[in-house]
């Protein structure tokens, strides 16, 4: 695809968005930008309303809206016609796009019940040694990691701001973002793991 979602706009200006949709879906398939923009149109208020309702967060839903339409460019080989119309096919696409932000959401807040249980057992006198050892491990391997991917981690963990807003907030562009989430947690699991398994071989 030449163009993404932030040039869509500046591509749909002389588009007609009364263009019929059975031929939008024959541009999609064919892989018109300017079909792809009218589309966008149309379809990306929308996306972006399922969106908010169902997560309650702009930001989230400016995430979701994004991969909505990419996963349609990416995914137009897949669009069958005779399995019903385009728009309830964008309309798939967003509620699987929601219910991943949801479950993304999920693991972030066990993610942080697990620090803050953490952080209490390590304040209690009777602190139970696995926890206590856990948790200085896990602070010791964050602060271990290159300073962005610490930054990333950090912010999502302990200030719960999802993806969309660590990039918002840090200038970073979201794949940026993501790249160093993951590599991150790739770290931190790999480290804990090693550890754990140090301490089952003596």
């Amino acid at each position: 695809m030449s163009t993404n979602t932030r040039t869509i706009s500046s591509l749909a200006a002389p588009v007609d968005e009364t263009r019929h949709e059975d031929e939008l879906a024959r541009g999609l398939r064919a892989a018109d930008d300017y079909a792809f923009a009218a589309i966008y149109l149309r379809w990306g208020p929308l996306v972006h309303t399922m969106a908010t309702r169902s997560l309650g967060d702009p930001h989230e839903a400016e995430d979701v809206t994004q991969q909505v339409f990419l996963g349609a460019w990416r995914g137009r080989a897949g669009f069958r016609p005779e399995r019903g119309p385009l728009g309830a096919w964008l309309v798939g696409i967003t509620r699987r796009k929601i219910v991943d932000a949801l479950a993304a959401r999920t693991r972030r807040l066990t993610l942080m019940d697990s620090a803050a249980h953490s952080a209490d057992a390590f304040a209690r006198k009777d602190a139970v040694p696995e926890d206590v050892l856990d948790r200085v491990l896990l602070a010791d391997e964050l602060s271990r990691l290159p300073r962005p991917q610490q930054d990333v981690l950090c912010m999502a963990f302990f200030e719960d701001l999802t993806q969309a807003q660590i990039a918002e907030r840090t200038g970073m562009p979201l794949g940026t973002v993501k790249s160093h989430a993951r590599r991150g947690l790739h770290r931190l699991r790999g480290a804990l793991e090693q550890s754990r398994s140090s301490e089952t071989a003596a």
